[in-house]
């Protein structure tokens, strides 16, 4: 299993990569391992408001339907087309071309309260 270190966890399996003002938000490969083959990804429109660990979307899998959950407060600037064209690069790359959306951060201090990638890996392992 991959926990890159330039990444924020969620103890809900979400993870977001911070550049600026900008945050880019997926699932882990924990999550997706676990949810197995992704079928299907409902994502808000672009210009609506997320709440930092309050659901914005749902994804689907064979097995489960899961909701998503917001790592920190921010607008949704852009969705991956991808993803909701072919949801299974999910499961093929779910930090690279698998991510899910890009927000406009609101509350850069909310970072703190989200997981480095050992405190991610312990709670797994558990």
């Amino acid at each position: 299993m991959i926990f890159p270190q330039n990444i924020k966890y969620t103890k809900d399996h979400e993870w977001i990569r911070v550049d600026g003002e900008f945050g880019w938000v997926g699932i882990t490969d924990y999550a997706q391992s676990e949810l197995g083959d992704i079928v299907f990804v409902e994502l808000p429109k672009v210009g609506s408001t997320l709440d930092q660990g309050k659901s914005f979307g749902t994804i689907e899998a064979v097995k489960a339907v899961s909701d998503l959950y917001a790592p920190l407060n921010g607008e949704v600037v852009e969705l991956n087309k991808e993803v909701q064209d072919s949801p299974e690069v999910v499961n093929k790359e779910p930090y690279e071309r698998g991510w899910m959306l890009k927000i406009r951060i609101e509350n850069p201090a909310q970072l703190g309260s989200l997981l480095d990638a050992e405190a991610y890996k312990k709670l797994v392992a558990k």
